[in-house]
């Protein structure tokens, strides 16, 4: 019996730092809000500078921001892959249709990008960059605010195709919408939160044409003869209308009062009030400013979360718009 004594002891060793092991690997492929205190203290001050800087500049580019983000989570997950700039080898999402002529920021992104490199090389994701900026951008405009979890890698590789594929149009219907946040993870109250984003920012006229002309009768009569005058039948396709006409630099609840009103500018708008599954959702966050920040917050926590590459996959780019 006691023969068997140090070989049960070696057995217990052996298990426990199996267990240390497998603990310690698992850690370091988790995110975490502390993940830079020590290698780059003030990456968050960093990027928050530059993103206050923008805004203050141009209050539009919030919305910009957040919805970068938001393209670059649903293409292959939150590794920012939509910053990466076309070469012969690889063709950008930049390019794709949902991204073309409409995604911004990536200056911006830029821009916090130097000023890490600067303070502390090599250390600091543009993944986690794009997360950050578009909590930052949301709180700059009066919007809620959220910890980030952080350790995000960088993508070696960009997908025109699915950036064609998996991202939610301006003409969607709500069963589609519906099935597209749920094939990335998110439900259909994070769908309806994430949508009230269109609470900042504007659409190009080709986006809205056919609703603000057609005859439907989901639309205010009053809302579209307006929308009209900044989007002639023939011309004009770029023009620029704010989805939200209210109160278009705030970070409100009133995108949901307009669609309680039949006053969604898009068409994927609309449909989130328009007698399906979600309009009970739509009149709480009317109702409710406050219940409309706090799942917003909780959303973009999850979108921010989608298959983010940890430990060892990816690289950190040194430049966000090209491979090192």
């Amino acid at each position: 019996m006691a023969s068997n004594r140090p070989c049960m002891a070696f057995g217990v060793l052996l298990v426990y730092s199996l267990i240390l092991l497998l603990s310690s690997s698992k850690c370091q492929g988790q995110l975490s809000p502390t993940f830079y205190d020590k290698t780059c203290p003030n990456a968050l001050n960093i990027i928050r500078t530059a993103v206050r800087q923008a805004v203050s500049r141009e209050r539009r580019m919030a919305a910009s921001l957040v919805r970068l983000h938001f393209h670059d989570c649903f293409v292959q997950g939150c590794d920012a892959s939509i910053l990466l700039d076309e070469t012969p080898t690889m063709e950008s999402e930049k390019t794709a249709l949902p991204n073309l002529g409409s995604a911004r920021g990536y200056d911006v992104i830029e821009a916090a990008k130097r000023e890490l490199e600067k303070s502390c090389p090599g250390i600091v994701s543009c993944a986690d960059v794009l997360s950050v900026a578009a909590r930052d951008a949301s709180a700059a405009v009066g919007g809620p605010s959220w910890t980030v979890k952080l350790g995000r890698r960088d993508s070696t590789t960009a997908s025109h195709t699915i950036a064609e594929t998996d991202l939610p149009g301006p003409f969607d219907n709500l069963d589609r919408l519906i099935s597209s946040f749920a094939s990335k993870g998110l439900n259909t109250r994070d769908m309806v939160a994430l949508s009230g984003a269109h609470t900042l920012g504007q659409a190009q006229c080709f986006l809205f044409r056919n609703r603000i002309y057609g005859n439907g009768t989901d639309i205010d009569a009053g809302f579209a003869s307006t929308r009209r005058r900044q989007c002639p039948t023939d011309t004009g396709n770029g023009n620029l209308a704010p989805l939200d006409l209210v109160t278009p630099n705030s970070f409100d609840n009133n995108y949901y009062k307009n669609l309680l009103q039949k006053k969604g500018l898009l068409q994927s708008d609309q449909v989130l009030f328009s007698g399906g599954a979600t309009d009970s959702i739509v009149s709480e966050y009317a109702r409710s400013p406050r219940a409309f920040q706090a799942d917003f917050a909780s959303a973009m926590i999850k979108m921010s979360e989608i298959q983010p590459l940890t430990g060892q996959n990816g690289i950190i780019r040194k430049v966000c718009g090209a491979l090192n």
